[in-house]
């Protein structure tokens, strides 16, 4: 599966501070859970990964 691959999947994103200092990333769907933690200078990375994927996509979007 790729990045443009659509599928009919159905999940919950949950992103919040955890007790030990790190930002959880968590994904919930049928039959599957995926906690992710990162410290967060990564947290912020992705953060700014995600900013510029939204950026990339509106341009996309005013084509």
């Amino acid at each position: 599966m790729g990045i443009n691959d659509e599928r009919d999947i159905e999940a919950n994103i949950q992103i919040g501070p955890t007790d030990q200092g790190m930002v959880r990333i968590y994904v919930e769907g049928t039959g599957v859970e995926i906690p992710m933690d990162f410290d967060p200078t990564e947290a912020e990375e992705i953060a700014e990964e995600l900013k510029a994927a939204a950026m990339a996509a509106r341009a996309v979007k005013g084509k």
